[in-house]
């Protein structure tokens, strides 16, 4: 005989089952929405990894040409180098125009002995002729 389902029919269960069926149900809900947000959250992570692969290469490619800009220290190098390479340039001139301080300071050096020289000429000059000339003539 073929049972017909209709609004008067009626279905006996044991409350255990009913008890176990709402419990799986339960752990099925639960266990799909915390796949759903693991899902996301990997999702999520994804792009922002990619998005920071992407500005980390337009970082390495940009950064070794100057177009992101410099350092404030990288600057500060900058301004030091072309500091050194004016003095650099003032010095080569100096050189080839004879006026380096190294050349100063030996001109000085020279001039020094020069006029103590002289002095010392003029003083054995003129013992020479305190002492009336003898012991021969002086050649400047």
């Amino acid at each position: 005989m073929a049972a017909r389902l209709n609004e008067n029919m009626e279905l006996a269960m044991p409350l255990r089952n009913i008890v176990t069926l709402i419990i799986v149900s339960a752990f099925a809900v639960y266990g799909y929405f915390e796949m759903q947000n693991r899902i996301s959250d990997i999702e999520t992570k994804y792009v922002l990894m990619a998005t920071d692969l992407e500005k980390n290469t337009e970082f390495r490619i940009k950064w070794p040409r100057g177009e992101m800009g410099s350092l404030p220290t990288d600057s500060e190098q900058f301004m030091l180098i072309e500091h050194l390479s004016k003095e650099h340039e003032k010095l080569v001139d100096k050189i080839e125009n004879g006026k380096a301080p190294f050349d100063q300071q030996q001109q000085l050096i020279l001039e020094f002995y020069e006029r103590r020289i002289t002095e010392i000429e003029t003083k054995i000059n003129e013992m020479y002729e305190l002492s009336g000339g003898h012991g021969g003539e002086m050649d400047h």
